[in-house]
């Protein structure tokens, strides 16, 4: 079965849902959007500091690791002044799980196959199941082949040297499977499953596969992306796959860099596939080629940075040349057309100014204020427009100003609120 999600306008599979505080995960909710903190959880006054700054950027619910008691100590503390629902990581020491529960965690990261002790696991789900919160066990790459047994491993490392990638995910399916076995006999069922691996295409498979198999809700993630440069790449071409075929509850693009990468990432992935609602303003542009007569990365690293401030979904273009230009910024609220030395702004398709080069950055960002206010006083709605724009003419002959983009040049910021 399959949901469609009031607000959104992707049909997405239909799953079971669990409450991570106050936030649903599964069945008819929007995408989920999470992250981990990097800080020391004992470090109270840094872990709190950085949940805010993540929650700020659009981030839904947030994990923190607890190898120690020190850290499942601090807990109470951060749940209290945390704007968002907190998760524990647990590893190897069911205690922690223990401790987190009583803390008034709002969901546990729990993988059973590092408990060796059953009734131990066994306790953690009572305890869990008594205070009315879900539990997110996964399968990942790094750590599927059994360890403990050799003969079992031996097997699994055969099966894995014919055909890494089939094994690799009948084996997670397996393993799964063991998990949900020892759940459901512990009459437990607010479960999130999740089966990472460094590699998209097995990340796809898997989740096609499961998602076939069990209505629990899903976890998506590439596990060990790598850094923001190379890991967007591999954690949105399994993502996004996935996503637009209606897989998927929650997801964590992982970076080896700070987190705040990985919500700013996943929110626009969201935005992007219209499984999430987009509150801040779109800026699309130009790739550059040697027709622009403007010096346009700069110009677009400056508005983006200014458009940060604005807390409505106008679309706003910038655009440097007559070939594309005028069609690409059609569809855009606000758009300023550069030209030689000069650019032409449009408000939905009505031409209201023409400044200098100097003038354009401030120039358009006053237009996109303005714009957005009146979005904001129900006197204009966001890109109803179907406009015809004409491009500006160019002060002097026309021709290339293509070395103001020199090589190694302005690199887009990031803009962290």
């Amino acid at each position: 079965m399959s949901a469609a999600i009031p607000g959104v306008s992707r049909t997405r599979r239909k799953t079971r849902q669990v409450k991570v505080g106050t936030v649903p995960l599964g069945g008819d909710a929007p995408v989920v959007l999470q992250s981990m903190t990097s800080t020391y959880t004992y470090d109270i006054d840094a872990t709190v500091a950085q949940i805010n700054r993540l929650a700020a950027a659009g981030c839904d619910i947030v994990r923190v690791a607890v190898p120690d008691k020190r850290d499942t100590d601090a807990l109470p503390e951060i749940i209290r002044q945390s704007p968002i629902p907190i998760i524990a990581d647990v590893h190897f020491h069911y205690q922690r799980a223990l401790e987190a529960v009583k803390a008034g965690v709002h969901k546990i990261r729990l993988n059973p196959g590092n408990i060796k002790d059953r009734r131990q696991v066994n306790e953690v789900i009572r305890a869990c199941r008594d205070a009315g919160i879900p539990i997110r066990v996964g399968v990942n790459e790094g750590g599927i082949v059994e360890r403990q047994d050799k003969t079992v491993r031996a097997a699994e490392k055969n099966m894995m040297s014919q055909d890494y990638h089939g094994s690799l995910i009948a084996i997670m399916l397996r393993k799964l499977e063991d998990y949900i076995r020892i759940f459901e006999a512990n009459d437990f069922y607010d479960v999130v499953l999740a089966a990472k691996s460094v590699d998209p295409t097995i990340v796809i498979d898997a989740y096609r596969a499961i998602s076939s198999r069990f209505d629990f809700p899903l976890h998506l993630g590439v596990t060990h992306a790598g850094p923001p440069e190379t890991g967007r790449i591999r954690s949105i071409a399994a993502l996004g796959t996935l996503l637009a075929e209606g897989i998927g509850d929650t997801i964590r693009i992982s970076y080896a860099a700070d987190p705040i990468y990985e919500v700013e990432d996943g929110k626009e992935l969201l935005c992007s596939l219209g499984l999430r609602a987009r509150h801040e303003p779109e800026l699309i542009a130009c790739p550059t080629c040697g027709r622009i007569e403007v010096d346009l990365l700069e110009l677009v690293g400056k508005v983006r940075q200014k458009l940060a401030h604005i807390r409505t979904p106008v679309k706003v273009a910038v655009m440097g040349c007559v070939v594309n230009g005028p069609g690409e910024a059609e569809g855009a609220d606000v758009a300023v057309f550069a030209g030689r030395g000069r650019g032409v702004i449009y408000v939905q398709g009505q031409q209201v100014r023409t400044v200098t080069e100097a003038e354009m950055l401030d120039a358009l960002y006053d237009e996109a204020v303005k714009f957005a206010a009146k979005v904001e006083r129900g006197e204009a709605q966001l890109r109803n427009a179907q406009v015809q724009i004409k491009p500006p003419e160019p002060i002097g002959p026309p021709g290339s100003e293509h070395e103001k983009n020199k090589p190694g040049g302005v690199s887009l910021p990031v803009v962290k609120n």
